[in-house]
């Protein structure tokens, strides 16, 4: 028992710390890092964690793992190796199953070879761009690209953070980890049935929404843009248009600024306004009333000036009352709006534009942002951002790429594809090459390769040290240096040993294989509310338990696990990948299971049996 709490035993304490951070995990009120971190800490407060081992995890080879493959992923975007691959996807033409096998096929190929979230990352806007080429629904082919995401990682140690814990956990228990394609005998198969399940009936199970495929169509901007003047008795006459922004108490995103015949674009407009200036902004009713209360600034009236051109968009007519406003036509390139998706990991989330200060600290102004696949009618002052917001943003061309990487924003306009240097592409390819070679020879542990790898990328110039740094997922890795040692405490309080107690009592009459399903089950539904890298670490001991328990080898169990935690397809919290897509794809919460649950029960009857052959009890 603990010292600090004689009444309760070790393991009774490792589930009270479990259950509250799953808890936690599934509110998700506070991000997964700060619940795992807050875990730890708990742990060594409860003294199931010793004090002086609580940060050992943070040195963990798996950790070192999943921060080099992270850092050579973005390598292989900078370089050019993704763009090529991703210039061929995008003449698959406008078949549907040609193209759901195009991008399902070639995001699984990445998957397996860089870190499956970065590989869907890239994929994405080809998919957007894709679809509104074609006219089509971009559900149709984003959640079929999430799962690819999640089947390709099965494939090799690097694909997935569960493969690469529970290499390093096998290496714990039998003083030898499991190696670079250790797993893709199992993994290829799964993946290769799962997209054939997917590309020959799955697709029919995603929902279809409709319309949602152009920029114009997701946020009806058009609708909401008005032309207001400066009169000659505004208030806003001399003002800036932070001033105008700090009088309204409201962030009003102003488009453009209309003077003298020439459009300047808002976030580029740094002067005071003059009489007979016209700005375009992008309100509502309620938001149109504060500015003429406030500031003066009266719906534009129209003129003959007005009708020979009309700078923003389409030329106006001649008919119709001053006061009511023009539909416009958004002319996306001349404003310079972009679309980005909020991250699992962005600085973003659960904040306000005020919090972040947009447009002072990231020169940017956001226009509208949609969720569930249709634009939120909120204040814009109002939004706090989650995970999966599609927000459409107006900022300089040259900066706006950096400052949405720096929110944790992925950006869904069309790839400009670039093949690149070539040398930096070849070097690229042959850094890695190296890499996998040594591992495959067993010349120096994977952690060791990879991270030299990724140090040598670095210094040859394949990627810029500050782009190495941003390439770290921060978030992972405080998930996985903090829940490392609370896995470690749920093996040395005896929790695992108790479950697996549990679940050998409870299938004591079944056949292994019945066991193994049933581990398999768990791990799979855990990995579906919780990260799957915290799914793997919890599980790990609870396999090797069991493992022992039929006094048998634990390669098929830890297989077990390492297969379950990757396949989160019934939620869209259970990977970010899910995350990623739900947005842009006007998905809800409930679309995930409908193709998701089938997908989920022939990966279960598939990758059961192939398990056992492969690596027999």
């Amino acid at each position: 028992m603990s010292a600090n709490w004689p009444f309760l035993s070790d393991s009774a304490l490792v589930f009270i710390l479990l259950g509250l951070t799953l808890a936690a995990f599934v509110w998700g009120r506070f991000r997964f890092d700060l619940v795992a971190l807050s875990a730890l800490l708990g742990g060594v407060m409860l003294g199931l964690v010793p004090a002086d081992e609580a940060f050992m995890g943070f040195g963990h080879p798996a950790v070192i793992t999943v921060a080099a493959v992270l850092v050579l992923s973005r390598g292989f975007e900078r370089s050019g190796v993704v763009d090529m691959i991703a210039e061929q996807v995008l003449k698959a033409g406008d078949r549907l199953l040609l193209q759901l096998l195009v991008l399902t096929g070639t995001v699984a190929v990445l998957s397996g070879i860089m870190n499956n979230v970065g590989a869907l990352a890239l994929l994405l806007p080809v998919a957007m761009r894709m679809a509104r080429e074609h006219d089509a629904s971009p559900s149709l082919l984003l959640m079929p690209l999430a799962f690819g995401s999640l089947l390709g990682g099965l494939t090799t140690l690097i694909g997935t953070p569960p493969n690469i814990i529970i290499a390093t956990y096998r290496e714990s228990v039998t003083g030898e980890a499991f190696e670079m394609f250790s797993f893709s005998p199992v993994g290829a198969v799964v993946a290769g049935v799962g997209l054939a399940f997917i590309l020959l009936f799955g697709w029919r199970l995603t929902p279809q929404r409709a319309g949602k495929a152009s920029r114009e169509e997701m946020f009806d901007t058009a609708s909401y843009l008005f032309e207001v003047q400066v009169g000659k008795d505004a208030k806003a006459v001399g003002w800036t248009l932070p001033d105008l922004h700090a009088a309204l108490e409201e962030t009003i995103p102003v488009l453009a600024v209309v003077r003298d015949g020439r459009q300047r674009a808002g976030h580029a407009f740094h002067g005071s306004l003059r009489e007979g200036d016209v700005l375009l902004v992008e309100a509502g009713p309620e938001e149109m009333k504060q500015l003429e209360d406030k500031t003066g600034l009266l719906l534009s009236a129209k003129s003959d000036e007005d009708d020979e051109v009309n700078d923003v968009g389409k030329p106006a007519d001649d008919e119709g009352d001053a006061q009511e406003p023009r539909n416009k036509i958004v002319d996306t390139e001349e404003l310079q709006l972009i679309e980005g998706v909020v991250r699992n990991d962005s600085m973003m989330i659960n904040r306000t534009i005020s919090q972040l200060r947009l447009h002072n600290q990231f020169g940017l102004h956001l226009v509208a942002v949609a969720r569930d696949g249709g634009r939120l009618k909120q204040r814009l002052h109002d939004i706090r951002f989650r995970a999966g917001d599609v927000l459409l943003l107006q900022g300089g061309v040259s900066d706006i790429s950096e400052s949405l990487a720096t929110l944790g924003c992925l950006p869904l306009a069309n790839r400009n594809l670039s093949l690149g240097h070539p040398r930096l592409l070849m070097v690229s390819i042959g850094i890695f090459a190296i890499a996998i070679l040594v591992m495959l020879l067993d010349l120096l542990p994977a952690a060791v390769a990879l991270a030299t790898a990724a140090l040598v990328s670095l210094l040859v110039g394949v990627l810029p040290l500050r782009e190495g740094y941003q390439a770290i997922d921060g978030p992972v890795i405080v998930l996985l240096g903090a829940m490392l040692p609370v896995g470690k405490a749920l093996e040395t309080s005896g929790g695992a040993a108790l479950i697996a107690d549990a679940m050998l009592a409870l299938g004591s009459d079944w056949p292994v294989m019945m066991t193994l399903a049933g581990l398999f089950i768990l791990s799979m539904l855990l990995s579906n509310v919780i990260n799957n890298a915290a799914a793997a670490l919890l599980m790990a001991p609870i396999a090797a338990s069991l493992a022992s328990g039929f006094n048998a080898s634990p390669d098929p169990f830890l297989m077990a696990v390492a297969v379950s935690a990757s396949c989160a397809f019934l939620t869209p919290i259970g990977h970010q990948s899910n995350t990623l897509v739900m947005g842009p794809g006007g998905y809800r919460f409930g679309d995930y299971w409908k193709l998701g649950l089938p997908l989920s029960l022939v990966v279960l009857v598939v990758a059961v049996p192939m398990i056992l052959l492969v690596w027999p009890l």
